[in-house]
C-alpha cells in the first residue's frame, strides 16, 4: 500500500515537473514573441511618423510650386521617404509593414505621387491656373491620410497582440507560482511524512520509547567517551509469569508501566530506550556515581509506590550499571556490555533471593 502511494506521489511529482517545464518553455516563447512585437511596434510608430511627414510635406511642396518657389530637395526627400516606406530602403531606417490594407493604400499613394509630380512639372511650364494641381493635392492628401490611418490600425493590432501576450504571460507566471506553491507544499508534506516515518522507524510502538534500532544506532557510535557517562541495563523479572497467568495483554501493560516508570524518573536530558522484549537501557550523560545511585534509589521508591496500590501486576526488575572513567577506553557499547554483565549478576541474585523466600515460606 505504501509502495503504491509512493509510486503515485512520484508520478504526481513527475507530471508537475513536466507541466512546469512546459510552462517555462511557453513563457520563454511568449517573451521572445513579445520582444519581436514591441520591436515591430516601435518600427510602426516610425512609419506612422514619416507617413504623416509625407502628407504635410507634400502640401508644402504644392504651395511652394503655386508660389513659383521650386524645391527639388523637398521632392527628392518625399521620393526617398515613399521608397523607404514601400521597400524598406534608404537612410531613414523605415520598416516594411506586412499589412495588406496598408500596402494597398501606400501603393495607391505612391502611384498618385508620380502623377502629382508630373502635374508639378506642368505647373512650372504653364502655371498652376492651367493645371489641376490644387484638386490633385487634395486627393493626394486624403490618400496619405488613409495610408496613415491604415498604419495606425496595424499599430493597434500589434498593441492588441502585445496586451494579449502580456495577459497570457501573466497567466503562465501565475500557473508557475501555483505549481511552485504546490511543489513547496508537497515537499513540506513529504518532509513531515519522512520525519514521521523516521520517528516510527526509531520508536517502539507500544511504549513510545526509542526502539532497538534507535538503541543500536546509539551504540554504533564508536567515539571514545570524554565526559563521565553511565549506562544502565534493566530487565523485567516477572514478565513471563504475568503472560502465563494473566495473558499477554497484561504483560504488555506491565511493559508499558515499567517504561513510564523509567521515563518519569530518569531525567529528560538522558536516553531511555527499549532494547528488546523485557530489556531496557538508559544512558545518563555528564553524571557521577552519586547521581546514578540517586536515580536508582528514586526508581526503587517509585516502583514500591506503584506496587503498593495492590496491583496484581507487580513491577520487579534486575539492573546493572557502569560508569565511564577517565582512562579513555569506553565507548557507549563497551560501557553497556559492562552494565549488561552486572545486570545478569543482579538477576541471578534476584532469582536466588526469590527461591530462598519461597523455601522459608513453605
Amino acid at each position: 500500500m505504501l509502495n503504491l502511494k509512493g509510486r503515485s506521489d512520484k508520478k504526481s511529482k513527475n507530471i508537475i515537473g513536466i507541466i512546469q517545464s512546459c510552462l517555462i518553455l511557453v513563457l520563454v516563447i511568449l517573451i521572445i514573441f513579445m520582444m519581436i512585437q514591441i520591436s515591430w511596434l516601435q518600427g510602426t510608430a516610425r512609419v506612422i511618423n514619416y507617413a504623416g511627414l509625407v502628407r504635410g510635406a507634400t502640401q508644402r511642396e504644392v504651395k511652394l510650386e503655386i508660389t513659383e518657389n521650386r524645391n527639388e530637395e523637398l521632392i527628392k526627400y518625399l521620393d526617398d521617404i515613399l521608397s523607404g516606406l514601400r521597400y524598406q530602403d534608404g537612410h531613414y531606417e523605415l520598416v516594411k509593414l506586412y499589412d495588406k490594407e496598408y500596402q494597398e493604400k501606400l501603393k495607391i499613394q505612391s502611384d498618385y505621387w508620380e502623377k502629382l509630380k508630373t502635374e508639378i512639372e506642368a505647373v512650372r511650364s504653364v502655371g498652376y491656373e492651367n493645371t489641376d494641381i490644387v484638386n490633385m493635392s487634395e486627393i493626394y492628401f486624403k490618400m496619405a491620410d488613409e495610408t496613415v490611418f491604415a498604419a495606425e490600425k496595424y499599430s493597434e493590432k500589434i498593441a492588441t497582440k502585445i496586451r494579449t501576450i502580456e495577459i497570457l504571460s501573466a497567466f503562465d507566471m501565475l500557473c508557475l507560482v501555483i505549481l511552485v506553491i504546490v511543489q513547496t507544499l508537497m515537499a513540506m508534506k513529504m518532509a513531515v511524512k519522512n520525519k514521521l516515518l523516521e520517528h516510527r522507524a526509531y520508536t517502539d510502538a507500544h511504549t513510545g520509547l526509542p526502539n532497538k534500532s534507535a538503541c543500536k544506532e546509539l551504540l554504533g557510535n564508536k567515539e571514545i567517551i570524554s565526559e563521565p557517562t553511565a549506562c544502565i541495563m534493566f530487565d523485567l523479572n516477572n514478565l513471563k509469569t504475568v503472560n502465563d497467568t494473566m495473558g499477554h495483554s497484561a504483560g504488555d501493560q506491565l511493559i508499558l508501566n515499567f517504561a513510564r516508570l523509567l521515563r518519569n524518573v530518569i531525567p529528560e536530558k538522558d536516553f531511555v530506550g527499549r532494547y528488546g522484549g523485557d530489556e531496557f537501557m538508559a544512558v545518563i550523560y555528564h553524571t557521577s556515581q552519586t547521581e546514578v545511585e540517586e536515580i536508582l534509589k528514586c526508581l526503587c521508591l517509585e516502583k514500591d509506590r506503584l506496587n503498593n496500590r495492590e496491583d496484581k501486576m507487580l513491577i520487579d526488575y534486575a539492573y546493572g550499571w557502569a560508569l565511564s572513567t577517565n582512562d579513555g577506553k569506553y565507548t557507549i557499547q563497551t560501557l553497556l556490555d559492562k552494565a549488561d554483565s552486572y545486570m545478569y549478576e543482579n538477576k541471578k541474585l534476584c532469582k536466588r533471593y526469590r527461591l530462598m523466600s519461597e523455601v522459608e515460606f513453605f
